[in-house]
């Protein structure tokens, strides 16, 4: 059994998907179920369906699917015979896609769970950008976005992509949620080979 970090905070729960896992996540409302109870901690099915515009009924189906594949749990630390909290059972996600090459279901699977994770990104900035003028100039000058062309191949791109995540983990474990002007905010990382007859 490994030790707790000393100042006392937890490692996050991380999950390496299987290819069944992969293909019951790739669901629109499933991912959205679980990224709720990643980020916002344990609900009912009833608080879930209402915060996502959605009926109970799915979001209960749902919910179970995800259960029966070990990504969710029912929370038992609340609940009743009546009523069922569920929780995430990991904090984040991993998958390398060339896990799934022989097996095409899979790998179509992982290229919607790809594709979708790029659509919510664009969606997330433009609601951002919708209402960044009625927010703070500390918040509308810290928040945005960049992009840089590098040089790299697949080695160094994968170690910056670790750089990086150590970066974020550090951030993470650093946060003081009660201090004032503090909001979750949502960091993608993206690296991709530019497909340029240049290169």
């Amino acid at each position: 059994m490994e030790n707790p970090p000393p100042d006392g905070r937890t490692e996050p729960r991380r999950v390496d998907l299987d290819g069944r896992q992969v293909r019951v996540l790739a669901h629109p409302l499933r991912m959205r179920l679980l990224g709720s109870l990643r980020i916002d901690g344990p609900a009912t099915a009833t608080a879930l369906a209402e915060k996502l515009g959605t009926n109970t009924g799915a979001t209960s189906y749902h919910l179970r699917q995800l259960a029966e594949v070990g990504l969710v749990a029912e929370d038992p630390d609340r609940g009743t015979s009546r009523q069922r909290w569920w929780q995430a059972a990991h904090d984040m996600s991993h998958f390398d896609p060339t896990d799934f090459d022989e097996d095409p279901d899979t790998r179509a699977a992982v290229q919607w769970i790809q594709a979708d994770q790029v659509r919510l990104m664009g969606e997330l900035a433009e609601r951002w950008m919708a209402v960044e003028h009625h927010q703070s100039p500390a918040w509308r000058d810290a928040a945005g976005m960049s992009d840089l062309v590098l040089p790299l191949d697949p080695d160094r791109l994968r170690a910056l992509s670790d750089d990086l995540w150590e970066v974020l983990m550090r951030y993470r474990d650093e946060a003081a949620t009660d201090a004032p002007d503090v909001k979750p905010v949502h960091v993608f990382l993206a690296g991709f080979p530019r497909l340029d007859e240049r290169w």
